[in-house]
């Protein structure tokens, strides 16, 4: 999380956008340990905390661009260690390990349906200003795939009912879906084509964790629902 914050605070620099380095970096780390070890309340306490460190470091600054420094601090605290804070929550829960299974396997049949589905049938964009190869298509291949993964992985890992993991399939290509086209509008908003060189081939860390960041959430709220904490 904390490399995934440079790197965002790197790409706002473009637009001459600077973030609150300490409380951001310290907010992001913290909290999924603090969801991991103590659990949801002491999770939205460290968020909470690092809202206020976040607006009153930067008053130091002074009221020169303290909006747009403190909402993108806010934001890149929100879109990382908020989000990441559910991967702990799950971490944390019954069937922790299998939990975060569902969730990163979900995740890359997303990536691999959406591919291949459209390299081989993608005509339609969806978004063509946000991602233009991002197609209708190949979001169909992305349904189809994560529907067969959610029942198989939630009939015979989970060792609950099917529909649920035809459910939860449904639903995360959809916040992964956004996942990416977030990522897209940020880097466009920002000027950049990745958000670092950090991968070689794929860019930055956060250029794999798109889709991953967003269905965290979803995936531990549709996890709680079925199965309980």
């Amino acid at each position: 999380m904390v490399v995934s914050a440079q790197e965002l605070r790197g790409a706002l620099a473009n637009r001459d956008i600077h973030i609150v380095t300490l409380p951001v970096y310290v907010g992001v780390a913290a909290m999924p340990q603090a969801a991991y070890w103590w659990g949801p309340l002491p999770f939205i306490a460290v968020f909470g905390a690092t809202v206020l460190a976040i607006m009153g470091w930067r008053l130091v600054g002074g009221p020169d661009r303290y909006v747009a420094d403190t909402a993108a601090s806010l934001m890149v605290a929100s879109y990382l260690g908020l989000m990441a804070g559910f991967v702990g929550l799950m971490l944390s829960s019954s069937q922790g390990g299998d939990r975060i299974v569902v969730f990163v396997v979900l995740t890359i049949c997303s990536d691999i349906g959406g591919y291949i589905a459209g390299v081989l049938f993608g005509r339609h964009p969806i978004a063509p200003r946000l991602s233009p190869k991002k197609s209708w298509e190949g979001f169909a291949g992305s349904l189809l795939l994560q529907a067969v993964a959610g029942v198989l992985l939630f009939v015979y890992l989970l060792e609950a009912p099917w529909w649920q993991g035809l459910v939860t399939g449904l639903v995360l290509t959809i916040t992964a879906t956004a996942g990416d086209f977030v990522e897209s509008a940020i880097k466009r908003d920002l000027g950049v084509k990745d958000m670092s060189s950090l991968l070689p081939g794929h860019g930055g860390l956060m250029d794999r964790l798109d889709s991953l960041l967003p269905n965290a959430f979803m995936c531990w709220l549709l996890l709680l629902v079925f199965l309980g904490s």
